[in-house]
């Protein structure tokens, strides 16, 4: 019955998971939670699991006595992010390059081979793709709790990452720049993949800085 339990609330995580992504649920209104559990066919305690994770993920905030709520991009949450990326994914990039095995660069070439596959206006799957190619980056660095943060700041970052993505050509360069990152790093090459991996956080913050920026102004 717990394993049943459990494999539900996954579901039901990966489901809401996709309508928040996707922007079907609306932003600073309450989740209905009764209408749905009855649209999904399930009890509240899934639901309630799956929320709980959403909310340690960022994309959902719960207020006393009002609910669960879909919290909006904002500038000032992009800028605590990135700053945060700045500070540990370089150095984290730079360890595991020192020690990744043949199989760890293996794994790393097929994430960076399946985001030339994913739709990108898939914004689901482009970001989970997105993410596994980055912490295949940082795996290898061994350093568990590093890892753990890191991986929870890309969750964070997911719908950030999809808003960059949006203008004409930002597609192509991140590719560009995921290819030589993945280069040097396969080579070992630490010191240069640290400081790739830094001007690629910088820039894309610059981008969404001016994003919100233009929005802001319209």
């Amino acid at each position: 019955m717990t394993i049943l339990i459990k494999a539900l609330s996954e579901q039901i995580y990966n489901e809401i998971r996709q309508r928040l992504l996707s922007g079907e649920l609306p932003v600073n209104s309450a989740i209905r939670q009764d209408a749905l559990a009855k649209e999904l066919g399930v009890s509240k305690i899934p639901l309630r699991e799956a929320f709980g994770r959403l909310e340690r993920d960022g994309l959902l905030i719960s207020i006393t006595n009002r609910g669960f709520f879909v919290p909006p991009m904002s500038a000032d949450e992009a800028e605590e992010v990135y700053a945060l990326r700045l500070k540990v994914e370089p150095d984290a990039v730079a360890r595991a390059s020192k020690l990744a095995s043949q199989e760890d660069r293996r794994q790393a070439l097929e994430a960076f081979l399946a985001m030339d596959k994913v739709d990108l206006r898939d914004c689901v799957a482009s970001g989970e793709i997105h993410r596994a190619f980055h912490m295949a980056l940082v795996h290898p660095s061994r350093n568990r709790i590093t890892i753990q943060f890191v991986e929870r700041l890309h969750a964070v970052a997911e719908r950030y990452v999809n808003k960059h993505l949006e203008p004409t050509g930002r597609s192509k360069r991140a590719r560009r720049e995921h290819m030589e990152m993945l280069d040097a790093w396969s080579e070992g090459r630490s010191k240069v993949v640290r400081t790739m991996m830094h001007d690629h956080i910088s820039s894309t913050l610059t981008d969404l800085r001016e994003q919100f920026k233009i929005e802001k102004a319209t």
